[in-house]
């Protein structure tokens, strides 16, 4: 029973780099960054400690900016054209994926990233804590690539090697699936997020790759999306995404 004095629903609170992931300000990760860095403030005191607890009137703020609370969560697919960066700003002015995406006044960031000069599905959100574990390797999501190669015909030795796992400078891949779609051309999937992994794993068998597009992310496909193209994603496209990043290795988000 609880007690006359006592809140019926008292205000939930999380800890403060949560709070900034839900907010869409960055993910979890880069949201610790942050705080280390002295951004963030909490009742106008800088706090440092991303485990510091925090609810929607605790008054944080980021480079003095109030954050009132948990945006409303949103996903967007873009079928991402070359020479587009997957960051949130470029220093050289080159374009970026979040100037071809309608923000509505929302903190997106990209899911990951693709090379500037490939092309393809890339994801957009402001759920830090779904974009965290997207990108993460333990949960295994699986990413399939369109890829024009050179060095002549694909032969069945590269593609054995691929699908067993290279050698690269960083170590051996994990195991992925390839087929061949014709003889200067392949449909590579992969489970892991290696820095520029397609084009090294295919380098690596004696196949520089010409071109390459990502088609698929998950359970989602590109097929139908015009270059520099994007829609929002419905609730039960979203919903899949997140049953994804909650599977065997971690619990819900």
């Amino acid at each position: 029973m609880v007690a006359a004095d006592a809140p019926a629903h008292p205000p939930a609170t999380v800890r403060l780099a949560k709070f900034l992931a839900h907010a869409g300000v960055a993910s979890r990760r880069s949201a610790e960054t942050l705080i280390a860095a002295g951004r963030v403030s909490v009742g106008g005191q800088i706090v440092t400690d991303p485990a510091r607890d925090v609810g929607p009137d605790s008054g944080v703020t980021v480079d003095g900016k109030a954050l009132a609370g948990p945006e409303p969560r949103v996903l967007y697919m873009l079928n991402k054209p070359p020479g587009v960066v997957s960051t949130v700003r470029d220093t050289h002015g080159r374009t970026t994926v979040l100037e071809l995406v309608p923000a509505d006044g929302l903190r997106l960031y990209p899911v990951g990233r693709l090379d500037v000069d490939t092309s393809g599905l890339i994801l957009l959100t402001n759920d830090g804590e779904l974009a965290n574990r997207l990108i993460h390797p333990r949960f295994q999501v699986p990413k399939t690539y369109r890829a024009k190669l050179g060095g002549g015909s694909v032969s069945r030795d590269a593609l054995e090697a691929l699908r067993s796992g290279v050698h690269l400078e960083d170590g051996i891949t994990a195991p992925a699936q390839a087929r061949r779609v014709s003889a200067h051309e392949i449909e590579l999937t992969i489970r892991e997020g290696r820095n520029r992994q397609v084009r090294r794993m295919c380098k690596a068998v004696g196949h520089p790759v010409l071109a390459l597009e990502r088609t698929r992310f998950g359970p989602l496909a590109l097929a139908g999306l015009e270059l520099g193209a994007c829609r929002r994603l419905g609730e039960a496209e979203a919903e899949r995404l997140r049953a994804l990043a909650c599977g065997p290795a971690g619990g819900a988000l």
